[in-house]
């Protein structure tokens, strides 16, 4: 299959380098110094079960897209529109674009700017660009896609390559399953610029974490959404299936970039907001967050 990648950061070069390495045909679009290192060297996937070099194409424009049958999209929720613009004249008409993205707007935001089919899908992995081209594994990998026609025939594709994928009927209530644990977690790594596994073993960090999971919760009823399973014990799983994962946010805080902050906790924040549902917690974390942003980190 050929297969794009848009924005490969640590999400985006995990799965497109498993893609490569089960056979695919795999561009890359990302930064340039890491695209460069991929071109030079190939991308080092970095996993406790295989270490090596897989190569594939890379590329810094968007006009790399075209062509592929499948594009995963992975920019930042922050850049969703500006990166749909981008890529948009440059799809294929009967392209598939997988939103592997934190938050649960990404996909509606994206739709309105394409003709071709936006799948939401959910990821759970533990990831990070440990350099240049050298994309490092922690652990998990699942993705969870929502139905579509097409959904069936990428999951297979993406199970085939190692990567294990289901497809969900509600994909509303998988991604806001995936908000709650971004929501407990992103903050409070990224404040202490710890791993999941310390953080959580931290004085009152539960506590604080269980009040984030609550407002969540209670944001989401008052829409109507139904969140799949039990929020707090997925929580809880958490820090045993990925100990040493910085969170995303806290791995951009550490590079002095922006975060996705106003799309996880912030979010929560806005719809409590409109609805008149409290989310103190959430506030505090996401406006902690910002003054750390504002001076750089």
């Amino acid at each position: 299959m050929d297969i794009a990648v848009m924005g490969a950061g640590a999400v985006g070069c995990y799965y497109g380098g498993m893609l490569a390495r089960a056979g695919h045909r795999v561009t890359l679009i990302g930064r340039p110094a890491h695209m460069e290192a991929v071109r030079r060297s190939g991308l080092l996937l970095d996993m406790h079960s295989y270490r090596g070099h897989v190569q594939l194409q890379a590329a810094e424009g968007p006009e790399a897209v075209a062509g592929a049958e499948l594009v995963l999209f992975c920019v930042k929720s922050t850049d969703t529109e500006a990166a749909g613009r981008m890529i948009r004249s440059h799809l294929c008409a009967d392209a598939v674009v997988l939103s592997l993205q934190n938050g649960v707007d990404n996909t509606e935001r994206l739709q309105a700017l394409l003709a071709q089919h936006v799948i939401p899908t959910v990821v759970y992995v533990a990831v990070e660009m440990a350099g240049p081209g050298h994309v490092r594994h922690h652990g998990r990998g699942e993705l969870v896609l929502g139905r579509s026609t097409r959904s069936e025939e990428i999951a297979a594709v993406l199970n085939a390559s190692g990567i294990p994928a289901t497809v969900s009927e509600s994909a509303v209530g998988e991604l806001w399953a995936k908000l709650v644990l971004n929501c407990a977690y992103n903050a409070l790594s990224a404040i202490a610029q710890m791993p999941y596994g310390p953080l959580t073993q931290q004085g009152e960090v539960l506590d604080v974490m269980r009040d984030v999971v609550d407002e969540c919760l209670a944001v989401a009823g008052r829409l109507g959404v139904s969140v799949p399973g039990n929020p707090w014990d997925a929580v809880l799983r958490i820090r045993e299936t990925m100990p040493t994962q910085l969170s995303s946010t806290a791995q951009d805080l550490a590079r002095g970039k922006r975060s996705e902050i106003d799309h996880l906790n912030g979010y929560i924040v806005r719809k409590g907001r409109e609805l008149g549902v409290p989310t103190p917690v959430n506030r505090t974390l996401a406006t902690l967050v910002r003054l750390m942003e504002s001076r750089g980190g």
